[in-house]
């Protein structure tokens, strides 16, 4: 009886797990489809769009229009160097939120959560003025500065270097090591799991921006690619097959550091509930 009760939870368990997965792959698949048909619009039906005949004149058409590589490059600038500064910078922050002992610590802390409740929107005119008043519009400082460093990774990276013990660093202390020496030769080893995880998750959080690219950046020569994405579907006119091309060039990125990580991502995301 027991047997069979189990049996029955993992079949629904499995069932589950199987209708998520369509409802996240679906729309995948049909990007690609739609990206790989010659005036897609045509179709009535999913049965005449399987049988189209499969064209990758669209992604070749995407690729030399308009800014698109120049959007590409874009993105992968911005993203890159802020999910450095994240790095970097969280992992400062969180171990001196974690180790360190100063004045106004908690009070400081506290409202570092408080910024994590604060929507994106609430914010939108007061860092446009402030970038503004910077004269930082159609620059790259406006689209990388105010994202070097996060709150969530503060957090985060707060949280991890907490888990762990903290005798090892006392024993470089009584060997004579510095500060700088813990930090990078023994904290930030040991935190590896959790920047990996914050990085990917900053990558794919700035590759995805749209709200404030699109608000700092008024000429072509800076927009990023989910702002050139949205203006070209305007210059193409609804182009499905063009419009579907782009997008998937755009997602391939993520899609790609996702199967090269997803192992350190899962690592870093259990590590601070299997330690001690």
């Amino acid at each position: 009886m027991m047997r069979n009760r189990l049996t029955i939870g993992r079949m629904l368990t499995i069932g589950l797990l199987v209708v998520v997965s369509f409802g996240m792959i679906a729309p995948m698949a049909w990007m690609i489809l739609v990206s790989l048909r010659s005036s897609p619009e045509q179709y009535t039906s999913l049965g005449q769009m399987i049988a189209a005949p499969t064209v990758a004149i669209n992604y070749a058409d995407a690729w030399t229009s308009d800014n698109f590589l120049g959007y590409f490059i874009n993105s992968l600038l911005v993203a890159s160097v802020v999910t450095a500064g994240n790095v970097v910078f969280c992992l400062w922050a969180g171990y001196a939120f974690a180790r360190r002992r100063f004045a106004g610590k908690g009070l400081l802390f506290a409202s570092i959560l408080g910024v994590l409740a604060v929507p994106q929107q609430v914010i939108m005119i007061p860092l446009y003025r402030l970038v503004a008043s910077f004269d930082w519009i159609n620059t790259y400082a406006a689209l990388i500065v105010p994202w070097l460093v996060t709150p969530f990774g503060i957090f985060l990276v707060r949280q991890y270097i907490e888990s762990m013990p903290a005798e090892l660093e006392d024993a470089a202390r009584i060997d004579g090591a510095g500060e700088w020496y813990i930090l990078t030769k023994i904290v930030a080893p040991l935190c590896r799991p959790v920047l990996t995880v914050l990085a990917i998750y900053t990558f794919l959080s700035n590759w995805n921006s749209f709200l404030f690219p699109f608000l700092f950046t008024n000429d072509e020569a800076h927009r990023t690619l989910p702002v050139g994405l949205a203006f070209y579907l305007g210059k193409q006119s609804i182009d499905w097959g063009h419009l579907m091309a782009g997008a998937s060039i755009a997602a391939a990125p993520i899609i790609v550091l996702f199967v090269m990580f997803q192992r350190r991502i899962i690592e870093g995301l259990t590590a601070g509930a299997l330690k001690e």
